[in-house]
């Protein structure tokens, strides 16, 4: 019985997976309010290294996506988005060392925001909240899939790691990379990253430290470019993908 509501919540999740970051969205609000404790505690740069460094975390989750993505081929699992499909094991590549790095990437992304709001509980809850919810996800999905392939899934999942990878048990994939096949699926992925960090740094700044929009243009206009920039390009991608099949690959 437990097994089963377990499942049945983790389908639901699983549609829903993409707007857990609107559930944190209040928490980050408020860590925005508290950030301006981290730079009169422990100066100005501490602040921009601490800024660097969730940049970089959130870009290390999105470099583990466009891996994935990019030598992954189409009819796998973690390629659908509303219910559970898969016509074809992937076990080769990035899935020869962790089973779900689609969703490693994820959290690596949403603990960089996070890291930015400069308040140390953020982080806990967004990792606590994580588990929470990609629990109950992962556990429904190896569900279908160890009913769908049997002793080639039990036989995959007994050695490949749940969330860590073990990296030396990597396996070459026979397809080549396709950045085509990245920037049709992940274009998202990289705007939502632009329009966060963006918008959490203008919070800290106003929120947090009590700047006015003219200072904050003043001291940090560049993020203004970043901004802009970010959604040029994601603009052009989306309309290339809608209306071309530019960004089409065949098998993928």
């Amino acid at each position: 019985m437990l097994f089963r509501e377990m499942a049945q919540q983790g389908s639901v999740l699983f549609r829903w997976r993409g707007y857990l970051p609107l559930f944190l969205l209040p928490l980050t609000i408020y860590a925005m309010t508290q950030s301006g404790y981290f730079e009169a505690q422990f100066g100005d740069a501490a602040e921009e290294g601490l800024m660097l460094l969730s940049g970089l975390v959130s870009i290390l989750g999105l470099v583990v996506r466009v891996v994935t993505i990019g030598y992954t081929p189409a009819g796998t699992s973690g390629r659908n988005a509303r219910e559970q499909r898969a016509e074809v094991l992937n076990t080769v590549g990035i899935y020869s060392i962790v089973r779900n790095p689609l969703y490693l990437g994820n959290y690596f992304m949403l603990l960089g925001v996070s890291l930015a709001t400069m308040v140390w509980w953020l982080p806990v809850i967004v990792t606590l909240t994580f588990i929470l919810y990609y629990e109950r996800i992962i556990f429904a999905e190896e569900a279908f899939l160890a009913a769908k392939f049997r002793s080639r899934y039990s036989d995959w999942a007994a050695r490949t790691p749940l969330i860590i990878p073990r990296f030396r048990q990597w396996k070459n994939t026979e397809l080549s990379f396709s950045p085509r096949t990245v920037l049709r699926r992940e274009y998202n992925g990289f705007y939502a990253l632009v329009v966060c960090f963006t918008l959490v740094e203008l919070g800290t700044d106003l929120l947090g430290e009590g700047m006015s929009i003219a200072e904050w243009l003043a001291d940090d206009f560049y993020w203004v470019w970043i901004f802009a920039g970010g959604t040029a390009v994601f603009l052009i991608l989306r309309t290339l993908k809608r209306h071309t099949g530019l960004l089409t690959v065949s098998g993928r």
